[in-house]
Order: C-alpha cells, then sequence, then structure tokens
C-alpha cells in the first residue's frame, strides 16, 4: 500500500509540473468524433503534421463519414491520404473500421458512446490494423472511455523517471496510471467523466513534454521533471 501511495503521489507531482508548464492542451483537435477516429488510424508511423494535410484533403472531398469512406474506391481513398504514408495500408485500414462501425453500430457514434467499454475495445481490435494504442486512442478521445492511452512517448517518459521499464507490456504500462492516478481528483470544468477528463489530459501532456524536451536524444535543460527524473539528474552530474 505505501509503494502505491508513493507512486499515486509522484505521477500526481508530475501531472502538475507538466500542467504548470505547458497549460491545458485540449486535445484531440478534430470537429467530430469520426474525424477522431479516422486521425487515430492515420497518425500510426507518422508526424501529426502529415496527418493534417491527409484530413483537411478528405475534408475538401466531401469523405470524412463513415459512409463516405465506405462507398470510396480504395485506390481514391489512399490519394488523399498520400501525405499520411504507408496509404495504402491505412486506407484498407479506414475501409476496415468503417466496415465495423457500419455493421456493428449502424454509424451511430452514439451507439458506440453507450456500448460498454471492455466490448467495445475487444471488438476495435478484431478490426484490421487496430492495435491497443489506436483502440485506446478511439476509446478515450473519440467515445469519452476512461482507458488511459500508451505511447512511445508514455513508455519513455516514465523509464526516464525510473518508473516502468519500456520493455513493459501495454496492458501493465497501462495499468501502471489506471491503478494509480487519483480518482477523486477535479480538473475542469467540462461535461466528461472525471476519468476520462484525466486521461485525456495526462496523456496530451506527456506527448506535448515529449516533443519538447523528453525526446529521443532529451533537452534536460529545459525539462521541468528534471529534479525527479533519474537520467536527467545522470546526465546532469555528467556533465
Amino acid at each position: 500500500m505505501e509503494k502505491e501511495s508513493l507512486l499515486t503521489e509522484r505521477l500526481q507531482e508530475i501531472f502538475e509540473r507538466l500542467l504548470a508548464r505547458y497549460g491545458g492542451q485540449r486535445w484531440w483537435p478534430a470537429d467530430t468524433p469520426f474525424e477522431v477516429m479516422v486521425g487515430a488510424v492515420l497518425t500510426q508511423a507518422t508526424s501529426w503534421a502529415n496527418v493534417e494535410l491527409a484530413i483537411a484533403r478528405l475534408k475538401d472531398a466531401g469523405a470524412l463519414s463513415p459512409s463516405a469512406i465506405r462507398d470510396m474506391d480504395a485506390a481514391e481513398l489512399a490519394a488523399l491520404i498520400y501525405s499520411s504514408g504507408f496509404y495504402n495500408i491505412k486506407a484498407r485500414r479506414l475501409k476496415a473500421l468503417v466496415k465495423f462501425i457500419g455493421d456493428a453500430y449502424g454509424d451511430s457514434i452514439d451507439a458506440m458512446r453507450a456500448a460498454d467499454c471492455d466490448t467495445l475495445r475487444r471488438e476495435l481490435l478484431a478490426v484490421s490494423g487496430i492495435g491497443e494504442e489506436t483502440a485506446d486512442a478511439i476509446l478515450l478521445y473519440a467515445l469519452d472511455k476512461p482507458v488511459f492511452v500508451v505511447d512511445a512517448y508514455s513508455r519513455r517518459l516514465t523509464e526516464r523517471l525510473g518508473i516502468a521499464p519500456q520493455s513493459q507490456s501495454y496492458g501493465a504500462h497501462q495499468r501502471l496510471f489506471t491503478d494509480n492516478l487519483p480518482h477523486d481528483r477535479a480538473l475542469f470544468a467540462n461535461n466528461l467523466p472525471q476519468d476520462t477528463a484525466l486521461f485525456v489530459e495526462y496523456h496530451a501532456l506527456i506527448v506535448e513534454h515529449g516533443k519538447q524536451a523528453c525526446r529521443k536524444t532529451p533537452v534536460c535543460a529545459s525539462c521541468c521533471l528534471v529534479d525527479v527524473c533519474a537520467t536527467g539528474m545522470e546526465r546532469n552530474s555528467r556533465e
């Protein structure tokens, strides 16, 4: 219990420092929940800037809906999302996703939101090309489900902080956050369930920190966590 309590305090301190440094992130930038889903697929193995270009082209073509993507020729869809890379593969994945949304939920985002989270996660993972990170991004950011997203940024940060190795399984890494973050914390005045609001903001802050400071080659001099980071303190001691 003591160990869990200390981890909770540490995770909360990290959150508060990141929030003080970067402010509220208001992520995911999208006009609709379906746009979030499309972005979650397109962002696989590419930068967000490339995804934005692809989504803009889909919007211009009037193709940012399940029915439009379902009815579109695969080659035409691939051409529209060219900027996201691996465009033929991602076109097939988007086709598989919209088929699932139509078959299982009649293209209704409200019906997906009303579904049991664990059931919906299993269904998403059964869709071709949808892995755990993509499924959880859809659940959290598009459907307001209280699911913490694990990605390269969160793995890198927790390893450098000395909390968990990057080699830890996805599920174990996810539980590190979901089981140890305080569930009674009021964050922002919005309509999201409390855990969802916390997970949205924490994950978005980790991503921003990963871009600004905790890069592949870390910029420890400007890091707001350097004094509580095993990697940062070691690097500073050598300089």
